[in-house]
């Protein structure tokens, strides 16, 4: 809910609009509630051309929102509402069937801050294939985390994708020391993580595998919204792993796009032309 207004969002609505528009079958896995911004969410959904076979619907617990408010840089605070449909995400006959058959999934920690939630995602990613992506977006959003959600999570996780603001509470957590570079080998290695995405806002991103550093310094651009840009990242990133690109190539198209989608109102907003051409081509 923004300040003109309420918009469809939140990651996994985010990352999976944005992996339609750069060429991938993808689905929300989320709940929301009866009621007016539940019937919304399945008409954006079907708008934006995501299916919502995956998104259940709780007759006791409204849909989720947040309240978004934003600096003059464009910069988000975000107060995420409690005890909210999402908080309810069930195993399911479908969940079951969906998981074995996927090439990657993205979760965070803050949609596992119910028992109820936390159980039914972790069952999900356990039922998935062995050589699949497991990305972890940890997305610490206080106070909706803590020590052993992020460990647990890190050891579902072939991936983990963090920010310059979210290092400094693993480093904490798991004792890492010494400059970034370090700390981020350090947290690969504990957790056997096939790759380490740090994310840096305007200054770009770093990503870390099992062989390669590879730095890219971001682009200059006049952010309108950063709101969904983590997402788009992470949309990006993934599309261009499963193509089975270089490190290099796969950090440039994740910062063009998330670039883009900073420059737009939304987080969910019709990638350029270019940027979908480009994703075809990788």
């Amino acid at each position: 809910m923004f300040p003109d207004g309420g918009r469809l969002g939140g990651a996994p609505t985010n990352f999976a609009c944005h992996c339609r528009q750069l060429g991938g079958d993808a689905y929300p896995v989320s709940c929301v509630g009866d009621d007016d911004l539940g019937l919304r969410t399945y008409t954006e959904l079907e708008r934006l051309g995501v299916s919502a076979e995956y998104v259940q619907q709780n007759a006791t617990h409204s849909t989720g929102r947040v309240l978004v408010s934003l600096d003059g840089a464009g910069t988000p605070s975000y107060e995420i509402i409690e005890d909210t449909a999402w908080d309810y995400l069930t195993c399911t006959t479908e969940l079951s069937s969906l998981a074995p058959s996927l090439d990657a999934a993205c979760f965070g920690t803050l949609c596992q801050r119910s028992p109820v939630s936390r159980k039914t995602i972790r069952t999900f990613l356990r039922a998935m294939p062995e050589r699949s992506l497991k990305i972890l977006d940890i997305n610490l959003r206080a106070p909706f985390f803590s020590k052993k959600v992020v460990e647990d999570s890190l050891q579902l996780a072939t991936i983990l994708k963090l920010s310059s603001e979210e290092l400094p509470v693993l480093a904490g957590y798991f004792d890492l020391v010494g400059n970034v570079t370090d700390q981020l080998l350090a947290l690969r290695k504990r957790f056997a993580l096939n790759l380490i995405v740090y994310t840096r806002g305007r200054r770009g991103s770093m990503l870390v595998n099992t062989e390669t550093v590879d730095e890219n310094p971001g682009f200059e651009a006049t952010a309108i919204d950063s709101v969904g840009a983590g997402d788009a990242f992470t949309a990006a990133l993934c599309t261009a792993l499963l193509k089975g690109r270089p490190l290099n190539e796969v950090n440039l198209f994740a910062n063009e796009v998330a670039t883009f989608v900073c420059q737009q109102k939304g987080a969910t907003p019709d990638l350029p032309a270019q940027l979908i051409r480009k994703a075809a081509q990788l």
